[in-house]
Formats: C-alpha cells, structure tokens, sequence
C-alpha cells in the first residue's frame, strides 16, 4: 500500500538525519516553516496543544515515526524542543548494518588546507607606494587657505574687476 504524502514528510527527514548526530533539536518556527517548504498553521503559533504528540495528527505522526517527541514548546519565543525517544536507521542505509564480509572503516573527516595569507608582490607594493606618494605631492603643491581667505576664480576677477571703478559721467 502506498503511502500517503504530507507537507510535513520533509520534517520527519530532517529530524531521521538529526538523529544520527544528536538526541535533541532545537528549532525554532521559522525554521520550521523553512524545512517543510510552506508556512504552519496559525494554531501552531498560538496554541501547545498543536505540538502534542498525538499519533492521529499529521503532523505529530511525521517527528513520531522518525523516532522523536515533542519535549518543550515555547510561544513566546517561538521555538520547539524536539528528543530523541528511538534509533531509527535512514532509508539508504539498509537497516544501519554493514554486509556480510565487508569491512566498515571509521569516520574520518576531510582534510581542510588553511588557507595563508598571501603577501603581496614587490611590482604591488612599489605601485601602491607610487601612488600614496603622488598623492601626497598634489595635497603640498596646493595652497592652503586659513579661514574663508580664499582667492576669488578667474571668471570672478574678469567680472569684477577691482582695478576699474566705474566712473561717473
């Protein structure tokens, strides 16, 4: 008989694959909502009671047959508290053991090269250095005005010119 699907068979997965690291989740709502692919009811946000751990309910069905309870429900904050109550094995696995003959190795985590600071080239260095120095040699060769003393631009002195006064006639 096939079995039927619900939104939340994705939760029951994720909390099958949690099981083999862990005998306690903490996920909060948005979490949630993010795992199963679609917002929760708005009953699971207000009420404790949708939390249980009721096998006649969809929901509660999925964490009870991935082997997890429902330990602690926060409203307030927004979170559940999902333990461990039952091993059980991921569908790939065929039943958590290894074939006859076959030897099973130990876990062994793959090796991560430390990435080293990288020292910049002489050519950078010496371009960079080129370039502070040009910039220091525009900031000195420009004037430095204290105050509001500053000189007026050409197009002001060829308006207003403060050698000619004009005459009166």
């Amino acid at each position: 008989m096939p079995r039927s699907s619900s939104k939340y068979d994705a939760l029951g997965r994720y909390l099958k694959f949690r099981g083999g690291f862990t005998d306690s989740v903490k996920l909060p709502f948005a979490k949630i909502d993010g795992i199963v692919g679609d917002n929760l009811p708005m009953s699971a946000y207000k009420m404790e009671g949708w939390w249980r751990n009721a096998g006649s309910n969809v929901h509660a069905r999925q964490w009870i047959e991935a082997g997890w309870e429902v330990q602690e429900v926060n409203i307030d904050e927004g979170y559940v508290v999902f333990h461990k109550v039952r091993d059980v094995p991921l569908k790939g696995s065929g039943g958590g053991g290894a074939r006859r003959g076959e030897i099973k190795k130990p876990f062994t985590p793959v090796h991560v090269r430390i990435p080293q600071s990288k020292v910049p080239s002489k050519t950078r260095v010496s371009k960079l250095y080129a370039r502070i120095k040009n910039v220091e040699r525009q900031r000195t060769s420009m004037p430095t005005y204290h105050g509001s003393l500053k000189p007026k631009p050409m197009h002001e002195k060829k308006l207003f010119r403060s050698q000619k006064k004009p005459q009166n006639v």
